[in-house]
């Protein structure tokens, strides 16, 4: 952790922001967006309306081009999220009786923002900040972000099987951690893998000690956010949509892909930041 990452911060609320279960909050002026699952009462699980709540925040980042990445975490150190709400899920499936599923009460979002790069064309960084047990659906927020920090005495697994659940996002799980080690975490649903056999497994990038944990998220959101915006997103493009491609696809793919520096401000800055020896200062124009 650089020395930066010890700076104090200060979080604002984001103006007009109607929401008090996930809270949106930035710091460094705009730059970083901390995202916060804020029902800690109920482990950060998430209620019928937890979907439209999401929407907003990631349209929000999305769209903003002052903010260039955004830090995921949840209220409290015990969970980053427990998933869904079990408990008002039993509710439901009571008051729809024997062999009827229950209703949707839920408001409908518009389409779908998840993953944000091919959903929103949005490739800014994303980091979760893993304070607790992250569990199925908050296993699901955890894997849709860039990149995983754990706190030590995380735990997480997907334990849709225990309850007769669905988990689409298990489909695309491989890619990141390999068919074992995704199988392991699902099939054996009342198990959880601790932070360091998270780690291990590819999931999670780093752990630290709990007390450590925003410092290092915002260490690593503040290291990105002074790379050059358009070469950092056209990367993170790259590693996702050349998946399964052929190296001469891919090739192609990052070849046209890359068009979008020519002419850029930022592609004379860095250059000339470097034999001026300074640090650059990137626009994104």
């Amino acid at each position: 952790m650089t020395s930066e990452a010890k700076e104090a911060y200060e979080r604002t609320p984001l103006p007009g922001w109607p929401h008090k279960e996930l809270l949106y909050e930035t710091i460094d002026n705009g730059r970083i967006a901390i995202m916060t699952i804020n029902r800690p009462e109920r482990m950060n699980s998430s209620d019928p309306e937890m979907g439209k709540r999401w929407f907003d925040a990631w349209t929000n980042f999305a769209a903003d081009d002052n903010c260039w990445a955004a830090i995921v975490t949840g209220a409290g150190d015990r969970a980053f999220s427990a998933g869904q709400d079990l408990k008002i899920r039993n509710e439901r499936e009571a008051a729809a009786g024997d062999g009827n599923a229950p209703a949707e009460t839920a408001t409908r979002v518009p389409y779908p923002v998840l993953p944000l790069g091919p959903r929103l064309n949005c490739w800014k960084p994303t980091i979760a900040a893993i304070n607790g047990f992250a569990i199925a659906g908050g296993w699901s927020v955890a894997q849709n972000t860039t990149f995983r920090i754990a706190a030590e005495h995380a735990e997480m697994n997907i334990a849709e099987a225990r309850w007769n659940q669905g988990a689409g996002f298990v489909a695309w799980l491989p890619r990141l951690i390999g068919i074992p080690h995704a199988l392991e975490v699902c099939l054996m649903a009342d198990r959880r893998l601790s932070a360091q056999r998270a780690y291990e497994v590819g999931f999670v990038n780093k752990v630290v000690k709990k007390e450590d944990l925003m410092d290092e998220a915002v260490d690593w959101a503040r290291t990105m956010i002074n790379m050059a915006p358009r070469a950092l997103r056209n990367f993170h493009q790259m590693a996702y949509e050349c998946w399964g491609r052929s190296i001469p696809e891919a090739q192609a793919f990052a070849s046209a892909l890359e068009y979008n520096l020519r002419g850029m401000n930022d592609s004379k800055e860095g250059p000339k930041a470097f034999a001026e020896k300074r640090k650059a200062q990137f626009t994104n124009t």
